[in-house]
This record gives C-alpha cells, sequence and structure tokens, in this order.
C-alpha cells in the first residue's frame, strides 16, 4: 500500500480516463444580489463534486446558467433605477418587494456619476403609469413597464448596469472561493437564438401541448406532475419553464453523455416537469440527474442568522468566507450529505482545536511536514525503505485506510457523494494521530525510522490528494 502511495504520489486514486462527457451544472443563482451562504453550500458542493468526478476520469464540464431574462432582472433594474431618482430628489415610495440592499444603492450612485441626470423622470410621471392597487406585485410590474416606457432605449442601460455589476461580484466571489466554471451560459441567448420557441414547437410537434384561455400548455401530468405547465402566455411572452427546457434540449444538443444539475431543495417539485418535458420532446431524460442541495443554518454565538435576498439582512458567502476562512468553508460545507440540512457552526469553525474538523485534517499534514523537516532526509529515498519494520496495529490500521482512497473515489463519485471524501479525510487524520501519539517517527533504529517515515509520507500525500479535491489547503505548519 505505501509503495503504491508513493508510486502514484499526486495521481495515487485517480481513475482510469473515461470518454463519458459529463457536464455539472451548479450555483446558478439569480444575478440579482451577493452571494449567500445557501449559495456558497451550493458552489462548495458543486466544484467538490467537479474535481471528485474528474479525478475518478470523466471529462466534466462546469457550467453556470446565467438567469440574465425575466422578471428578477426587471425588477433588480427597477430598484437601481428608483434609487437613482432618489438621489435627484424624486422621491418615491420604495417597494417592499424589490431589491433592497446597500449594492442597489452603491449602483444607483454610479449611474449618476457616470450620466449625471440623463435617466431622471418627475416623481408623478412615474407614478402616473402605476396603477392604483393594493397587489404589491402588481404594483412592482407598473412600476417596471414605467421605468420601461419612460427611459425607452435608456432601460436597456440601467438593466445591463445591474446585471453586470451583480455578474461580475459573483465571479470574483466563487474564484476567491476556489470555485471555477468552464461556461457561463447566457438565458438570453436561448431567445436571442430562437432555442425557446423551437423547443415549445418540438413538445407542439410531439402532441404534448394544448392551448387553453389562450395560453400554451405543456401536459406536464402525463410525465408525474401534479399539474400542467404553461409554456407560453396568453400574450405571447414564454415562461421560465419553457427557457429551461430549451435550455435543457441544448445541453443534449451539445453531446453530453450524462448531466448533472445542482439546485436547492426548494426546487424538488420542478424535477418531473423538467424531465417530463425532456422526455416528450425525444430525449433520454435518464441522462439528468438532479441533486438537490439543502438549506443553510448560520449560527454565530448561539444565535440563528437570517436571510433575505430582497430585504438586504443576509449574510454574504463573503462575509462568512473573511470570517472563516475558504479552508473552513470548504470543508464544513462538506460535513453532511447535500440533501440534509447543515447547522454551520461560526465559533467551531474558528477554533483552533481537534473538534474542528478541518484544523483536525490539516492539522495531521502539517505534522506529518513537521517531522519530514526535522529528519532533513531525501523524500525520494523513502519509496525504496524497508518496510518489514511496519508491524503494530495502528499501522496496519493506517496502511488499510489508504488502501481504500481508489474506491472511496470511485463510489463517492458513483453517489455524488463528495461529503464521502470528507468523513473519509476524518478518519484517516484520527488514525495518523492515534499512531503517531502512540509511535515515535523518528527513532535511532534507521530502517524503522525510513519505515515509518515512508508511512508518513504515504499519509500526507493521500491527504493532500483528498484536500485539494475538496478545495482545502495543506499547511506546513500550524
Amino acid at each position: 500500500v505505501v509503495g503504491a502511495v508513493l508510486a502514484g504520489g499526486r495521481n495515487y486514486g485517480r481513475g482510469v480516463r473515461s470518454r463519458v462527457r459529463l457536464q455539472l451544472e451548479f450555483v446558478s443563482a439569480n444575478p440579482t444580489g451577493p452571494l449567500h451562504v445557501g449559495h456558497g453550500r451550493g458552489a462548495a458542493y458543486g466544484a467538490s463534486l467537479a474535481s471528485l468526478l474528474a479525478f475518478a476520469g470523466y471529462d466534466v464540464t462546469r457550467e453556470y446558467y446565467v438567469n440574465d431574462a425575466g422578471r428578477q432582472m426587471d425588477i433588480l433594474a427597477v430598484s437601481t433605477w428608483l434609487r437613482y431618482l432618489e438621489l435627484f430628489g424624486e422621491l418615491l415610495p420604495f417597494p417592499p418587494n424589490a431589491y433592497q440592499g446597500g449594492y442597489v444603492r452603491e449602483m444607483a450612485e454610479q449611474i449618476r456619476q457616470a450620466h449625471g441626470e440623463r435617466y431622471v423622470h418627475p416623481a408623478e410621471a412615474v407614478l402616473a403609469c402605476v396603477p392604483e392597487t393594493d397587489d404589491i406585485e402588481a404594483r412592482l410590474d407598473g412600476l417596471i413597464l414605467a421605468g420601461k416606457d419612460l427611459l425607452g432605449e435608456d432601460w436597456n442601460y440601467v438593466h445591463a448596469h445591474a446585471l453586470n455589476e451583480q455578474l461580475a461580484d459573483c465571479r470574483a466571489d466563487l474564484e476567491e472561493f476556489g470555485v471555477h466554471f468552464d461556461v457561463w451560459f447566457s438565458e438570453r441567448s436561448l431567445y436571442e437564438t430562437g432555442m425557446v420557441a423551437r423547443a415549445v414547437e418540438k413538445l407542439e410537434q410531439a402532441g404534448q401541448i394544448y392551448v387553453q384561455d389562450g395560453a400554451k400548455w405543456f401536459h406536464s401530468t402525463r410525465f408525474g406532475d401534479e399539474k400542467d405547465r404553461v409554456v407560453q402566455r396568453d400574450n405571447g411572452l414564454y415562461t421560465y419553464f419553457a427557457s429551461d427546457i430549451a435550455y435543457h434540449l441544448n445541453k443534449f444538443e451539445r453531446g453530453f453523455d450524462k448531466v448533472i444539475d445542482v439546485w436547492g431543495a426548494d426546487h424538488h417539485g420542478y424535477i418531473p416537469r423538467v424531465k417530463g418535458a425532456l422526455a416528450a420532446s425525444g430525449a433520454d431524460a435518464g441522462k439528468l440527474d438532479v441533486t438537490l442541495v439543502q438549506f443553510v443554518s448560520l449560527f454565530r454565538d448561539g444565535q440563528k442568522a437570517s436571510m433575505s435576498t430582497r430585504s438586504g439582512e443576509y449574510v454574504t458567502l463573503r462575509q462568512l468566507r473573511e470570517e472563516v476562512g475558504n479552508d473552513a468553508c470548504r470543508f464544513f460545507y462538506m460535513l453532511r450529505k447535500q440533501d440534509q440540512a447543515l447547522d454551520f457552526d461560526l465559533d467551531l469553525a474558528k477554533s483552533q482545536s481537534n473538534d474542528n474538523p478541518v484544523y483536525y485534517v490539516q492539522y495531521a499534514h502539517a505534522r506529518i511536514c513537521s517531522v519530514l523537516a526535522q529528519w532533513e532526509g531525501d523524500e525520494a529515498t523513502l519509496a525504496r525503505a524497508d518496510l518489514s519494520p511496519l508491524a503494530h496495529e495502528r499501522e496496519f490500521a493506517l496502511c488499510a485506510r489508504l488502501a481504500e482512497f481508489p474506491e472511496l473515489i470511485q463510489a463517492a463519485a458513483r453517489d455524488n457523494a463528495p461529503h464521502a471524501l470528507a468523513f473519509y479525510l476524518k478518519d484517516l487524520a484520527g488514525d495518523f494521530h492515534g499512531w503517531y501519539n502512540a509511535e515515535r517517527v523518528l527513532v535511532d533504529d534507521p530502517a524503522t525510522r525510513d519505515a515509518r517515515l515512508a508511512l508518513a509520507l504515504a499519509t500526507r500525500q493521500v491527504l493532500q490528494n483528498g484536500l485539494s479535491l475538496l478545495g482545502v489547503s495543506q499547511p506546513v505548519s500550524m
């Protein structure tokens, strides 16, 4: 086992390269505000799963679906415009269901500095376009229409500025978190290229669409959904579901053999309708695997922090990273299976103790580095060490744990379960600490010393391989 680990090095546990092309779409949060700690769990899970699948041998494409079309982006745009009007004394009642975070005011100030009064319209003119109603959603839609009517072509600038600012912030946040994407796919492109219209047409040709009250409905109940779904409204506008159908058909048109979507747990009911639409369109819905990520509850000083994107009263992923560090974030997110709710304990994540799982695992790596530094020998020579002195029960147990790593990689990849790797690393660190505390490594006998150093070096290698897949650093001292 030790020989195999040292010979394999960074590739120990790596699977045979497969021809299976796999697309993994994750995060895909609406670019309407900073990412919060819930998005962070999906990001950590998706990034770890992608690395795991690639290490297991799959050809993995990491993709982010940018929701740059539709009502939510219009709400962000009108929220920014209303804050912009406030800067010039044009005060309107700010909708409670608009985006209220400080970042909206910042974008309004950016527009003021760049373009001055160009987009100013009197508050009276805006209110004249908004219907009198107690329905807050209808009033918000009225404000959006007012913005589009009064601004004309300039609406596109306000909309694009808000989108680009938030998308750039999202990208930077994820990059800093060690989460990278190969493709950023625009929802808007589905409309501009006619893919949404073609998707609905394909369903019509398959006899899976009917018209009721002027709208086009998909026979979703035929495929296990609780009710049929509108794909095109009576005003001719396509629904979000229609663009989702087009997007998933496009995934298979790009030649992926398998597609994995990582969604929030609140999208559970969406699965049968998407798979049903794929099947109805003639695609192999069995190639789509949807993994649900449960919610995160963040605890600070024993108090649960609330999160709400619209109100701005939420803890961002960036704030969490700044408080506990990337390593704790990435590892703690993996401490429960993704479909189980997670209580994130900030106090534990920041503690430097063996009760902190990420500290415990990283400390095992640092300990080994320290021993090797004290030895001051050539690590390459340890691959030729006589390992017969390794005869204690703890040493056999540690070797057995190292031997599990390749099989664990394949099993975790098969089950979309990177949390299994985090559990394994905790067990491996425990085995090492137990052995290290029971046996001296740098003993006087050269044969015993070298054999134990070789075992320690093999353990460090597996710790490195595993932690790197989870996006966690491997410190040489702590």
